[in-house]
């Protein structure tokens, strides 16, 4: 590739970049956070320009102002929850042996009175769960894959909201390769 053939390329990637959404968040800590992945109870917002149809550009739209941010919070679902995800198991987390499998959701605020939450294990209802458990345990789960899902209802207004999908792997002995047990040490 020439010079200017490799400049040109560079130019148009730059200009392609300049508009990025970004979202912000705050941790129970307090703690600002900034992330190109959405994450629950996240705020988008646009930063640099974005550019329209005719070809001009015009800057990108700031965030609304705290005051008007919490108006409009007051006045959307009341599924809108400030913190809503699967903590246990983590991503991508391998269980080895008989292990139980400590399910977790985590919710700020808690779960309301005309709310359900429908969990979901590789794509099938969990229907010896109670319709607000937010803690409980999957035992003597087979060797393989799995897909954990968490769905809230509003049961007034119909309304659902899921956290984010959680997969997981379990790993169990088999004959020819059983589990190596740890030296007392």
């Amino acid at each position: 590739m020439r010079h200017w053939q490799l400049t040109l390329v560079c130019l148009l990637a730059g200009v392609a970049c300049q508009a990025a959404a970004v979202y912000k968040w705050t941790d129970a800590d307090g703690v600002v956070h900034y992330s190109d992945q959405p994450t629950p109870g996240a705020e988008k917002i646009q930063t640099g320009y974005s550019a329209t149809r005719g070809g001009s550009t015009t800057p990108a739209a700031t965030p609304a102002t705290p005051k008007a941010a919490e108006k409009r919070r007051n006045l959307t679902s009341a599924l809108e929850y400030e913190e809503f995800a699967i903590v246990s198991p983590t991503q991508n987390q391998t269980f080895f042996g008989d292990t139980a499998v400590t399910v977790k959701l985590h919710l700020v605020p808690e779960l309301r009175a005309n709310q359900a939450i429908t969990w979901n294990l590789n794509g099938k209802v969990l229907d010896d769960q109670a319709p607000d458990a937010t803690l409980f345990t999957l035992d003597n789960l087979p060797r393989g894959s799995y897909s954990l899902a968490a769905t809230i209802v509003d049961q007034t207004t119909g309304e659902s909201a899921s956290a984010e999908t959680i997969s997981f792997v379990v790993q169990q002995p088999s004959v020819l390769a059983p589990l190596r047990k740890k030296p007392n040490g």
